[in-house]
């Protein structure tokens, strides 16, 4: 479970337990308070909550907390220091017939509110921050929210099948879209009733699970938030969620599983190869999409692992291949985009014995691996090592056809979101193992041929691309940007983001400050100067590939 505990964190906050509570964007403390809302002192009791349309409002309780430190709950845990006293504003809520109950959490910092209404996101399945986030956000002196949808912590799936072995179709819409909905009415009303008005500007932030109900909010509610940071967005769910099964898939048919220490050699010579690519030898691959190494140059190279000589082979080789080309039909029709060369491939390639002297086998990503056995299969006990490569293509169909319109969140269509003024940024790992980029690449090109072109999306669009930089990994282990504040300057003052200045950690384990380009421009070496300096680089239009 130890293994599993730590790549789940890496899913979902990109950042080791003891450091969660760093994980969530917050604006700079420079950052200038809107002049519409001073700041404001709350009085902690029930305010009066209309039920969102479909809803009825079943409990409104208010409590103040003294602050301090905020430890977060749930499998993830984490904490916020140093946390003001706030009022905290607990709502439930049903739809009523279908046998459901929603909570939605509102903080309110008590002192020196500033003016801002922000809610957050969730990590793989559950719909909601477990704390820390709230914490930081009251912090930096939001009035927050976020909403449990009814289901429960970051692998709790006992909500998914109901009596009859069949998909909860109410727990799942409540998780997919409409409980997102109902905290943002419910939370703005609480912020109207605590503090006696409304808050100037409202935000959404979240990064995996909460980058894609941003998404979901842009496309289906684009009237919620004026500005939303969904980072790494687990958009395109119903197809990248089967498309990460695909590294167990190639180890069990190929019969073949690399050690995680071969594993890494792959991916330290790729990166090493690809290095060079922006100009200059930094630790950093600027465009991980351009590198391609080819696996089978490590064959015979020697690999120390556990005390242990070991040979790459050209199995091991093949395997690697086919899990950075990604999932195929049998007939070789490209079906998704693979792990980018340079990520960590143990996220989803991890094999291992159950027992000591045991054999090898896949060892899944939970996520993934819950999402065939429960919403595909409808069978908790389906064995996922009898899967072949026929099957899989059964599934990835399957997925698509089943979830597309329910959680896909991946209509391209923003001109509603466009038209009510929202600003929408989005930065996302370079190397990100569990979600690629490559995803939202694609989706961020279809959205400029709906709305008729990359210029009228850049002016409320953005994408950042971060190299060396795994799934929600900034400010983590894998550095820092502060997107909420460039996010709060385009929103309020019109000051639109060309680059997201970001401390990021480059092969070597060291600190470089550099300028995250807007997509599709990349990072460039000008010839000159530190490397571990932004200063040094440019951002310029890709090269042909």
């Amino acid at each position: 479970m130890g293994t599993m505990k730590k790549a789940l964190t890496a899913l979902a906050t990109g950042v080791p337990l003891v450091a969660a509570a760093i994980w969530l964007p917050t604006a700079s403390a420079d950052e200038p308070r809107t002049a519409a809302a001073p700041a404001t002192t709350a009085t902690c009791a029930a305010p009066a909550v209309r039920a969102p349309a479909g809803t009825r409002v079943e409990s409104v309780t208010a409590v103040h907390q003294a602050g301090g430190t905020v430890k977060g709950t749930g499998l993830l845990g984490g904490e916020a220091l140093d946390v003001p006293a706030f009022c905290q504003v607990t709502v439930t809520l049903t739809h009523p017939g279908e046998g459901d109950h929603a909570t939605v959490q509102t903080w309110l910092p008590e002192q020196r509110w500033n003016g801002r209404f922000q809610a957050l996101g969730g990590s793989a399945y559950s719909a909601g921050d477990n704390g820390v986030g709230l914490g930081n956000a009251v912090k930096a002196g939001y009035a927050a929210t976020t909403t449990d949808a009814g289901v429960g912590d970051v692998l709790d799936t006992s909500w998914v099948l109901d009596g009859k072995g069949q998909v909860d179709r109410t727990a799942l819409k409540n998780f997919a879209s409409r409980s997102q909905h109902e905290a943002s009415v419910v939370g703005k009303a609480v912020v109207g009733g605590v503090y006696g008005k409304r808050a100037a500007y409202s935000y959404f932030t979240g990064c995996s699970t909460g980058g894609r109900q941003g998404y979901m909010e842009a496309q289906a509610y684009p009237d919620d938030y004026d500005g939303i940071l969904a980072d790494a967005p687990a958009i395109n769910w119903d197809e990248y969620e089967v498309a990460t099964l695909w590294p167990q898939v190639v180890l069990n048919n190929e019969k073949t599983y690399p050690t995680d220490c071969e594993l890494d050699a792959f991916t330290d010579a790729a990166i090493k190869a690809c290095d060079k690519l922006d100009g200059v030898r930094d630790g950093l691959v600027n465009d991980a999409s351009r590198c391609d190494y080819d696996p089978r140059r490590l064959i015979g190279t020697k690999v120390v692992c556990d005390g242990k000589e070991l040979t790459i082979t050209a199995a091991d080789a093949t395997v690697v291949r086919k899990i950075w080309d990604g999932p195929r039909t049998t007939s070789g029709q490209k079906l998704w985009t693979g792990v980018p060369v340079g990520a960590d491939l143990k996220g989803l390639a991890h094999s291992g014995s159950t027992e000591p002297g045991g054999p090898v086998v896949g060892q899944p990503f939970p996520v993934p691996a819950l999402w065939a056995q429960l919403f595909l299969k409808k069978d908790p006990s389906f064995d996922l090592t009898k899967i072949t490569y026929s099957d899989f293509s059964r599934l990835f169909r399957q997925s698509q056809a089943e979830y597309d319109k329910v959680i896909g969140t991946d209509d391209p269509d923003l001109s509603d979101f466009r038209r009510s003024g929202g600003k929408l940024i989005t930065w996302q790992g370079d190397t990100d193992e569990y979600i690629p980029a490559q995803g939202t690449v694609r989706y961020h090109q279809q959205v400029e041929r709906e709305l008729g072109g990359a210029q009228r999306v850049d002016d409320f669009y953005r994408v950042f691309l971060a190299p060396n930089t795994s799934h929600c990994g900034l400010n983590g282990q894998d550095g820092s940007t502060d997107g909420l504040a460039a996010l709060t300057k385009w929103v309020e003052h019109g000051k639109a983001p060309a680059t997201l200045p970001a401390t990021l950690v480059d092969a070597s384990g060291e600190q470089v400050e550099h300028d995250l380009c807007a997509y599709p421009a990349v990072s460039r070496y000008q010839g000159h100067g530190d490397p571990s300096h932004a200063s040094s680089f440019r951002c310029v239009a890709p090269a042909r590939h």
